[in-house]
């Protein structure tokens, strides 16, 4: 049997998963984004455990890569970029934002819509891309500062969803657009974790784990004392 471990910690909730080629077997979910690190290295113990897998029998790790919060990307990538070292296994590098898209695709099947995810980056400014139900991409990773106005060539052409931290901020401004398209629920599901890392390693889409780089999409900047 095949075993794959996701990890994604690069948003406000953190998930790792367990998975054989047909199911996710176990799914751990902490949702204090300040405790992200503690949580990893245990829940990937417990995860193994309770499953009776050993670490030699992982096929692939897969992680989320970012955009996301800074200090969420550079704990998972270690973490996944460790265990790969160690075990001589590949790496699956996620776009978060191209695996929130998926949640919502697969949660809300409207094959005529695009799909808008927001990860809050403080004040008014997301991470954001655009997709079509077909995983497309429609507009790139990019940081924006919102306003009123966002969206708004897309919105005259087809429906869009709109959903992650950073939606919130975004239904404040956009007054010109029905409720019926904010979106609550999980940034990211266990499964549609499962289903990005399954494709990958079919596809043999591997990452060479000493190259790898997480996509920050913007600079971390230190504000001066």
């Amino acid at each position: 049997m095949k075993y794959l471990l996701n990890i994604h910690t690069s948003t406000e909730t953190a998930i790792v998963n367990i998975c054989d080629e047909r199911k996710v077997l176990t799914t751990l979910i902490n949702t204090e984004q300040k405790q992200h690190a503690a949580f990893l290295h245990s829940a990937i113990r417990q995860i193994l455990s309770d499953n009776n897998i050993k670490a030699n029998e992982l096929k692939a790790i897969g992680v989320t890569g970012g955009p996301g919060s800074y200090t969420g990307i550079r704990i998972g990538m270690a973490t996944a970029k460790g265990l790969c070292y160690a075990l001589k296994i590949p790496l699956l590098l996620f776009n978060t934002l191209e695996v929130m898209a998926l949640s919502a695709i697969e949660s809300i099947g409207d094959k005529k819509a695009l799909y808008c995810p927001l990860i809050d980056a403080r004040r008014q400014e997301v991470f954001t891309g655009v997709y079509n139900y077909e995983l497309d991409e429609v507009s790139p990773p990019s940081s924006m500062i919102l306003n009123e106005n966002s969206f708004n060539i897309l919105l005259q052409e087809f429906p869009v969803y709109f959903f992650g931290s950073g939606s919130e901020k975004f239904k404040l401004l956009a007054k010109n657009i029905t409720e019926t398209f904010f979106i609550d629920g999980p940034d990211i599901t266990s499964q549609a974790l499962f289903n990005f890392s399954l494709t990958k390693f079919q596809n043999s889409s591997f990452e060479n784990p000493y190259q790898a780089q997480p996509l920050y999409i913007k600079n971390f900047y230190l504000a001066k004392n």
